[in-house]
């Protein structure tokens, strides 16, 4: 009985995916650190992360801190009252420029030499937070300095308007407050905004990596692809088979990683506990990184065809680890407002997405499908490229 040539390119791309699945079974090393790197080192990097964020805040926020204070003798009921916000004031060092930036001291005052003439003439006297604004773990410490003193100023402020009769009021003729509009799900999902995403979208951009490496310049390298290629079957079946098995070792590694997330929020304390991993969100990720996961296995498929030895292939994974970065620092150091547009292009689409989920926002059926046509859309031109590179003959010669 004769099979019709859409059933007999199935059967060939299913024989090509089991051969692929099977080869990679054998390496079971390879196969563990495929599946279970993602699923074991990314919760336990962000367990880990929020644990020290949380035990720094609080530290630096429960703990007495210590200030060198320059001209202390000229302020002693400002030195009082830093003491009962649990600010104390101590000896400088010698050089108190050197010692902030050997670390030594975190953050110091200097008092003005003309504080105590200032103050009597009622003038606004001149006291100086020194630090180094780029040092990060001096950010809580010169942060409660500098609101213990404008607390201070603002108290002393108005027992002058008091004494002189006058509401404190007068001083501030506009009341400013704030109506925070984010939503609680936005600030539980700030502490991840950074990381998640570009870890997940790494994480699907080169899922496939480790099979589909090995499956195209492996076998080339091995000499083992011409007698694949000199079989009946079609060279789209045989790159389909290929990029399809490489698929899924990469679903199974990201659905193993997403749910080793999910497990680690809930078992986690503080912040972690907070976040929204119900099967909903996890399944809008799972969703989001698809077409990720089809662009990056049909990139590599392309790419590692081209190449003579996996020694070659893997040299394209340098530049290719950094694209997923590219977003991640772009909307750092600029922030976009969000566009339709943005979610045709690969990563910041899945970065602008992601951060909608993890932010609790809702995602139009408009924006999906833009997202998912532009994504499987480009996935699909790889994959039309990558079997245009399968049809041409030197590829099964290497050396």
């Amino acid at each position: 009985m004769k099979t019709s040539p859409k059933t007999s390119w199935m059967t060939a791309t299913w024989a090509v995916v089991r051969k692929e699945l099977r080869d990679i079974g054998r390496d079971r090393r390879t196969l563990a650190l495929a599946l279970l790197l993602g699923p074991l080192l990314y919760p336990l990097l962000m367990l880990g992360m929020g644990s020290l964020a949380e035990k720094r805040a609080k530290t630096q926020l429960d703990q007495t801190l210590e200030v060198p204070v320059l001209g202390a003798e000229r302020a002693p009921n400002l030195v009082a009252y830093l003491a009962t916000r649990g600010i104390v004031a101590t000896q400088p060092p010698a050089d108190l420029d050197q010692a902030i930036a050997r670390q030594d001291v975190d953050v110091a005052l200097q008092i003005g030499a003309d504080y105590g003439k200032q103050w009597k003439e009622g003038q606004p006297a001149l006291v100086e937070i020194v630090q180094d604004s780029t040092r990060r773990d001096a950010e809580i410490p010169s942060a409660r300095l500098r609101s213990a003193l404008e607390a201070y100023s603002q108290q002393v402020g108005a027992l002058r308007l008091l004494a002189r009769g006058l509401s404190p009021a007068i001083a501030r003729p506009v009341n400013v407050g704030t109506r925070d509009l984010a939503t609680p799900e936005a600030k539980r999902g700030l502490m991840l905004s950074f990381m998640l995403p570009y870890l997940l979208i790494f994480s699907s951009f080169i899922g496939g990596a480790a099979l589909i490496l090995d499956a195209t310049a492996g076998e080339r390298e091995r000499q083992s692809l011409e007698p694949l290629l000199a079989t009946p079957a079609a060279r789209g079946a045989i790159v389909s088979g290929k990029i399809a098995a490489a698929c899924l070792l990469g679903l199974t590694s990201l659905l193993l990683t997403l749910l080793a997330f999910k497990l680690s929020a809930q078992m986690g304390g503080g912040t972690m506990r907070m976040l929204d991993v119900s099967f909903m969100a996890i399944g809008k990720m799972l969703l989001i990184l698809l077409p990720m996961l089809f662009i990056g296995t049909a990139l590599l498929t392309y790419l590692a065809a081209g190449a003579k030895s996996i020694k070659e292939a893997q040299s394209h994974m340098t530049w290719l680890m950094l694209m997923p970065m590219v977003p991640t620092v772009i909307l750092m150091v600029n922030p976009l407002k969000t566009q339709l547009w943005q979610f045709m292009v690969p990563f910041l689409a899945q970065n602008q997405l992601l951060l909608k989920v993890i932010r609790g926002e809702f995602i139009t059926m408009q924006v999906w499908m833009i997202y998912l046509s532009a994504g499987f859309a480009l996935a699909a031109l790889l994959w039309y490229a990558a079997v245009r590179r399968y049809h041409n003959e030197r590829l099964a010669i290497s050396g």
